[in-house]
């Protein structure tokens, strides 16, 4: 099908959503605050589509440019905010559809908008339409050795056998979703249209890349605090880059494959960032999220998952100077931004 963006011969990256779970501008500041913060204070005077300071959910739309002119549109994560970016973004940018899911993790800010998937379908009041891929890992598909992988708590504690499963599932989202889940009608249960998904099982290990729409999708494991494991991806031929959303460590043998001194150079790192200052359980903030760009060393770097600590105009000047200072060119995303790039 024909292109409807802007450079139509060429892929794109549109960042749907920079911000953290609870989004941005964050409600408590707004209702609670008798002064509220600068950047919260500028969501009501300022329309969204104008204010980068702004962020809906973290996601990403890779608008995929095969080499016979044809587009395919590829969505990473579907959270809470979900209908606001595609009402905001896919109009602006002309997106007529989605083709393919990819799911990082099954946390609320990657998978509430999945019911508003059928708005984006064909309507059907039967549900006979072709459903919509959506890959994502199976529970306990692996299982890794706390000891081996995890490495905070002891043999003392858990003994040698302690497992960890990973919790980015079919049978936590099917919890979350049921009606999503289930094909065949029950006798004396009525037809009611619902999202048409047709769900893949990958496995989350980079050593098992998949496809979709005929791009390579490499899984990266990642903490997301030291009792959950979430999936970042590599993707790309011509151009390296590596989507990881919801990080606070890295396990060595995904960072290798990564990083400049292990399997190569990425042209593009997109990384999760939660607070300005400090430290978090769960997440990256700017400190440590400098910290991996520079032992990563992606040609650059734009950050993602922020909170209303972040002023957008503000805080890229600072990250300007670092950029020059430490030869890596790192920006905060934001909610629109579109990054034409060579897949």
């Amino acid at each position: 099908m024909a292109a409807g963006n802007q450079d139509g011969g060429r892929s794109a990256l549109i960042f749907l959503g920079t911000g953290c779970s609870g989004s941005v501008p964050n409600a408590m500041c707004l209702i609670q605050a008798s002064d509220p913060c600068h950047v919260c204070a500028q969501a009501l005077s300022i329309p969204p589509d104008q204010n980068p300071n702004y962020r809906c959910n973290t996601s990403l739309l890779i608008d995929r440019c095969g080499s016979d002119g044809n587009h395919s549109y590829i969505l990473i994560d579907v959270g809470k905010t979900f209908r606001e970016q595609v009402l905001r973004w896919f109009t602006r940018y002309k997106i007529p559809r989605v083709d393919s899911i990819i799911l990082t993790h099954e946390h609320a800010d990657a998978v509430l908008g999945l019911d508003d998937i059928r708005a984006i379908q064909p309507h059907s009041p039967t549900n006979d339409i072709d459903p919509t891929p959506i890959y994502l890992s199976h529970y306990a598909m692996e299982r890794y050795n706390i000891l081996g992988e995890l490495g905070y708590l002891s043999a003392k504690l858990l003994g040698s056998k302690a497992k960890f499963c990973l919790l980015l599932n079919l049978e936590t989202v099917a919890m979350k979703f049921p009606y999503l889940i289930k094909k065949k009608l029950v006798e004396g249960q009525e037809v009611r249209r619902v999202a048409q998904l047709d769900w893949r099982i990958i496995e989350e290990s980079i050593e098992t890349p998949f496809l979709v729409s005929d791009l390579q999708f490499v899984p990266l494991p990642v903490m997301h605090g030291e009792d959950y494991i979430c999936l970042g991806y590599l993707f790309g031929e011509r151009c390296r880059i590596a989507y990881i959303s919801d990080v606070s460590r890295f396990p060595a043998s995904t960072e290798h494959v990564i990083s400049k001194d292990g399997a190569g150079q990425l042209d593009l790192l997109i990384l999760d960032t939660l607070y300005k200052t400090g430290s978090h359980n769960v997440h990256l903030c700017l400190p440590q999220t400098l910290e991996a760009v520079k032992r990563i060393c992606p040609k650059k770097a734009l950050l993602i998952g922020m909170n209303h600590q972040f002023d957008h105009h503000v805080d890229n000047k600072f990250l300007m100077e670092w950029s020059e200072r430490e030869g890596i060119q790192v920006q905060l995303a934001h909610d629109g931004l579109r990054v034409p790039v060579d897949l």
